[in-house]
């Protein structure tokens, strides 16, 4: 399934965040969206699964406009990780990860069994079967991350779209989860902010600064000590190895370019 971004613009507040963003995203492809804070990655991420409705522009789902299809046709093909999601219910971890077969239950087809078995394979393959049985306000932030994740995953996506999923997990989970979406047979949009993750597990990376796309690429090509430079402010190394492989290895700031250092 092909999702498609033609000339999105996007503004709030009379401020222009995403400007004239053109993407095609190839179906099974992981493609990392990455740019510092406030560059427009979470932005593009609410217009790609069409909770934001574009300035300009349009979103494609195989060549149909997103803002024709209706939301539970969308959730059938698209499902989204939000940065901060919540919820207020009194439910517990289980239940929170049923929610994403909503978009598959109707009066025609109520829950099943095979509900439950898809239910419990994404606890599973997120770590969280343990969880079960918890009430979602005793979880921790990382618990509570890796159910979003189950939840998608239920969901059973054609489009998993995470904006910034390793938030809140610590280093062994964030490489796990990240390798768990990799294996899966889906595409794959995430907005990251470790460029070594993106460097390690997307097969594109999208670049993002003042709500431009300024590079769009294999990570190895991409991901230069300029372009780094440019985007980010910081002073790298890139190590690369075996063609596509490539490191990124950071320097500490100067004392005299260190903004932090003058507060």
């Amino acid at each position: 399934m092909m999702l498609t971004a033609r000339n999105l613009c996007w503004s709030a507040g009379g401020v222009d965040i995403v400007k004239n963003v053109s993407l095609d995203i190839t179906p099974g492809e992981f493609l990392g969206i990455v740019g510092p804070n406030g560059s427009g990655k979470t932005s593009l991420m609410s217009l790609l699964c069409g909770l934001k409705k574009a300035k300009s522009g349009a979103v494609d789902l195989d060549s149909n406009d997103m803002q024709s299809l209706n939301r539970r046709d969308v959730a059938r093909h698209i499902a989204l990780v939000e940065q901060q999601a919540e919820t207020q219910e009194h439910i517990n971890a289980r239940q929170a990860v049923e929610l994403g077969r909503t978009p598959h239950l109707g009066a025609l087809s109520p829950w099943s069994k095979n509900d439950d078995a898809i239910v419990d394979q994404a606890m599973q393959d997120v770590d969280a079967h343990h969880l079960t049985k918890r009430m979602w306000h005793t979880l921790s932030g990382g618990e509570r991350q890796r159910l979003h994740i189950a939840r998608a995953l239920a969901q059973k996506p054609d489009i998993l779209l995470l904006d910034e999923p390793t938030n809140h997990l610590d280093i062994g989970h964030q490489i796990a989860l990240l390798h768990l979406v990799r294996k899966q047979r889906l595409t794959v949009v995430a907005a990251l902010h470790d460029l070594n993750h993106a460097a390690m597990f997307c097969d594109r990376v999208a670049v993002m600064k003042g709500g431009q796309l300024v590079a769009l690429g294999k990570p190895s090509a991409v991901f230069t000590a300029e372009l780094i430079g440019d985007v980010f402010g910081v002073d790298v190394t890139v190590e690369r190895e075996d063609g596509d492989i490539c490191h990124i290895r950071y320097r500490p700031p100067r004392d005299d370019s260190n903004p932090y250092s003058k507060a």
